[in-house]
C-alpha cells in the first residue's frame, strides 16, 4: 500500500507514491534523488540529516515522509541561487575551511541557515555554538564552523542590503 505525498522541495513541486512507513530522509535520497541529505546515526542525534520543513529544522531520519505532505522542504541542494554558484553560507564554509570530510556539512549548513534567518545579526561565538549544538562533527573541532557562520551572517546581511538597494 502506498500513499501520495505532495510537497514543494527546494522550490519545486514534488509528488511521490510511497509507503506510509518511509522516512523523509529515505524519500528525499532514494525517491527524489536528493543525496545531499546524509544519514549518520539514524537516531536524530548527529544532525547530518537536518532539513527545513516549513522553515523549521527537522531531523529527516525521525520524520515520516507522509508527515511532510503539503509542506515546503529545503534541503542542502536548495541553497544554491537560481543562477547556480554558491550560497553565501556555502562560500563562508569554503573560505573558512569549515569542513573536512564533509559528511556533517549539509546538516550544519541547513541548521546555520535557519539560525541566520532567525538571528541575522548573530555574532556571539557562544550563541552560535549553542544554536548548532545539535549537529556533530568529528573532524573540524567546530572553531572554523563558528567562524564561517559568523562570516556568513555578514555576507548575508550585505547580500540583503544589495538586493534592496
Amino acid at each position: 500500500m502506498t500513499r501520495s505525498v505532495r510537497a514543494v522541495v527546494n522550490g519545486q513541486p514534488l509528488e511521490l507514491e510511497i509507503e506510509p512507513r518511509r522516512l523523509l530522509a529515505d524519500a528525499l535520497r532514494e525517491d527524489a534523488h536528493l543525496f545531499g541529505t546524509h544519514l549518520g546515526c539514524e537516531h536524530g542525534v548527529c544532525g547530518a540529516c537536518t532539513v527545513l520543513v516549513d522553515g523549521e529544522p527537522v531531523r529527516s531520519c525521525l520524520m515520516l515522509a507522509v508527515q511532510a505532505d503539503g509542506a515546503e522542504i529545503t534541503t542542502v541542494e536548495g541553497l544554491s541561487p537560481n543562477g547556480g554558484g554558491l550560497h553565501p553560507l556555502q562560500e563562508a564554509f569554503r573560505d573558512h575551511h569549515a569542513l573536512q570530510c564533509g559528511f556533517c556539512t549539509p546538516g550544519f549548513l541547513i541548521a546555520a541557515l535557519h539560525l541566520l534567518r532567525e538571528r541575522p545579526d548573530i555574532d556571539d561565538e557562544g550563541e552560535i555554538r549553542e544554536a548548532l549544538a545539535g549537529n556533530l562533527c568529528r573532524c573540524t573541532g567546530y572553531s572554523n564552523i563558528v567562524d564561517a557562520v559568523r562570516d556568513a551572517a555578514g555576507r548575508m546581511r550585505q547580500h540583503s542590503v544589495e538586493e534592496k538597494g
